[in-house]
């Protein structure tokens, strides 16, 4: 398992439900194309998990 994970936000969360938006917030992407790193965690890869179709994991 990485020890990081690279996050990318690379679609919009216009039209998303508020769950959804919380998500994205609570994982600290605010903008479009945003890059954020974060521990691997698995309250973090639930997170992601839930958002896959908004966002590009890499691991570090």
């Amino acid at each position: 398992m990485a020890k990081e994970l690279k996050i990318i936000l690379t679609k919009s969360v216009i039209g998303s439900t508020e769950k959804i938006r919380a998500t994205v917030t609570g994982l600290g992407l605010t903008k479009t194309s945003k890059i954020i790193v974060r521990k691997d965690t698995p309250e973090i890869r639930g997170m992601i998990n839930k958002v896959q179709h908004l966002v590009a994991v890499e691991e570090i």
